[in-house]
């Protein structure tokens, strides 16, 4: 049976939404999750609700990590705390995957320097999954890494393209990259670059994509740096909840309209668990050596359960040896490269 860390304290609604969260997965994905946290707290928390502890196991870890605090402060002074504990147990290989609603910053962290990364991966990303008129497409980096390289933004290309094959079953994902234009000539030497390194490799590589592209179902996978998918990844968040208060306002604006809500009813309840992030579960954390999870902070019950189940896709798909396999391909090529060049250089 996979078993999944899950940090019972990670989050604005923990331990009681995640403790939740973790009993519905048990209930509906057949996991066993371990959540690391105070014990007495999440079995006093358990009893008040009414919620089983079936399949759920408790590792106790007495110290909440601080939302605000600095993320490096998770190595030193955080070694007892909910989130520290749920790496440890994946790195040491007592769980499978690791979910978390914890700091995105002290996240990153973890998977970079506990559950550590892919061998010949330079940063760990944030990839995040986002729903677009067709489907949905993977934005990496989302907001790991402010600064990026081109060679970085490649092996997010790579990694993000094995992710939407692998676990969202898309046959050859087409890669862009994120940009002010779609001529090769447009963006700065980042963009530039990571277009040329792209058109090097296997992938199905679909050119420059601009980001009004990105909601009409552009490409499956976009790269860019993590300040520019942050601003993307929030300002689609702004905008979804645009849309949601319209459509409210306008259906319940008359009896006229609230007939016509009535009519459309099932469409719209279909429209909102599109582009609701908690069908999502949360976004991976795309270059550690095990699968994890940073679910959203404001995750209730059910978006914590997606997470697990995504964490539990991770795990079953070997997504994380596919992915160590393509690097390693890529390697070879540019040690190749490297000796082709070295041969006709002149004496």
């Amino acid at each position: 049976m996979v078993r999944i860390a899950v940090d019972a304290f990670g989050g604005d609604n923990a331990p009681l939404e995640i403790i939740k969260g973790a009993a519905l997965a048990v209930q509906e994905l057949g996991v066993t999750v371990v959540l690391t946290g105070d014990k007495q707290t999440i079995e006093r928390v358990s009893k008040e609700n009414n919620i089983s502890l079936e399949h759920i196991e408790i590792v106790h870890a007495p110290v909440v990590m601080p939302v605000d605090e600095e993320p490096t402060k998770l190595l030193k002074g955080y070694k007892d705390s909910s989130m520290y504990v749920a790496f440890d147990l994946v790195t040491s290989g007592n769980c499978d995957a690791f979910v978390s609603a914890g700091s995105t910053g002290a996240v990153a962290v973890g998977a970079t320097f506990i559950a550590k990364r892919i061998k010949g991966v330079k940063r760990t990303a944030i990839g995040c999954v986002i729903p677009h008129e067709k489907g949905c497409y993977m934005l990496a980096d989302a907001g790991a890494n402010v600064e990026c390289r081109p060679e970085m933004l490649r092996q997010f290309a790579i990694i993000g393209s094995v992710y939407m094959n692998k676990v969202l079953g898309i046959e050859k994902p087409r890669v862009a990259v994120v940009n002010i234009g779609t001529e090769d000539c447009k963006g700065g030497e980042l963009q530039i670059e990571t277009n040329r390194l792209l058109k090097e490799t296997n992938l199905n590589f679909i050119g420059n994509i601009e980001a009004r592209d990105l909601p009409l179902g552009g490409c499956d996978v976009a790269v860019c740096d993590g300040f520019t998918g942050n601003v993307i990844l929030k300002l689609t968040e702004g905008m979804g909840k645009l849309m949601k208060n319209e459509l409210k306002g306008m259906f319940l604006k008359s009896f006229t309209t609230k007939l016509g809500a009535l009519c459309v009813g099932g469409q719209l309840k279909e429209f909102k668990k599109r582009f609701d992030y908690k069908e999502h579960g949360g976004a991976m954390l795309i270059g550690s050596k095990r699968p994890v999870i940073k679910a959203h902070g404001s995750s209730d019950a059910r978006a914590l359960k997606n997470a697990i189940k995504q964490a539990k896709l991770c795990h079953e798909s070997h997504i994380i040896a596919t992915i160590e396999a393509e690097l390693s391909k890529l390697s070879e090529l540019e040690k190749q490269a490297e000796l082709t060049r070295s041969e006709m250089a002149p004496e």
